[in-house]
């Protein structure tokens, strides 16, 4: 199995790099800028690349996936992890930050959807696991564009997912659930208490039992369109 894992140099994209490359699997970790961080998760997996693209950027996805069919043939599992956030309330998110996020966030995904699709549909067998998130469902003070752009996520799965059927490619959504990554530590305080305030185990989400949740969901069959809520707040 080729697993390709974007964002895979830190946080929750590591340790599904890393769960993946346990079971065997070949793994591209994928990176923007930390090329140093993500050769070191590579060189933690017996078989795994570490490969550089701005998601943003479609040529650059194209370039990535292309050099990953030229190495190994093909690409069994996508997960689209590669995220970015930045709080402010709606009447001071400038225009660059909604684009900065959106193109991250929903374009990212959107681009490696379109790229590995080819190759998936040729195979007649595929997996791709979208990271969206709580607030792409209920909305979130303060993250306005980041709520967005993760329902627009959870969208282009339910879409995906109807369009790639026939050609046995599942496309499923995960939400994570707060997580003490760089991402969640890096968030304010209040966002902490709040999210420890709604769940109703009154605690944070386990990257690593997230990570291992995705391993197995990537090797099931016979679920596709669905949205997977990794968390005891209520939807």
């Amino acid at each position: 199995m080729v697993s390709l894992v974007t964002g895979s140099s830190r946080g929750l994209g590591k340790d599904v790099a890393l769960a993946f490359g346990k079971r065997g699997h070949k793994v591209i970790v994928h990176y923007k800028d930390n090329k140093t961080d993500a050769e070191a998760v590579a060189s933690m997996i017996d078989e795994s690349i570490a490969l550089k693209a701005d998601v943003r950027v479609k040529h650059e996805v194209e370039t990535l996936v292309d050099d990953v069919i030229k190495a190994w043939g093909r690409i069994d599992v996508l997960v689209n992890n590669a995220g970015v956030t930045k709080e402010a309330l709606l009447l001071k998110t400038s225009e660059q930050d909604f684009d900065s996020i959106m193109n991250t966030n929903l374009k990212g995904p959107f681009n490696f959807t379109r790229a590995v699709s080819p190759y998936m549909t040729k195979q007649k067998s595929g997996h791709i696991i979208n990271i969206s998130s709580y607030a792409g469902v209920k909305g979130k003070e303060g993250l306005s564009v980041y709520s967005a752009s993760k329902a627009g996520l959870i969208g282009l799965t339910k879409t995906a997912a109807l369009e790639l059927a026939e050609y046995n490619i599942m496309v499923n959504a995960v939400l994570p659930g707060y997580m003490l990554t760089d991402m969640g530590e890096d968030s304010s305080a209040r966002a902490k208490e709040t999210a420890l305030r709604d769940s109703l185990l009154d605690e944070f989400s386990n990257a690593e039992a997230v990570a291992e949740f995705i391993c197995y969901l990537s090797g099931t069959s016979g679920m596709t369109g669905q949205v997977f809520n990794l968390d005891s707040r209520i939807l």
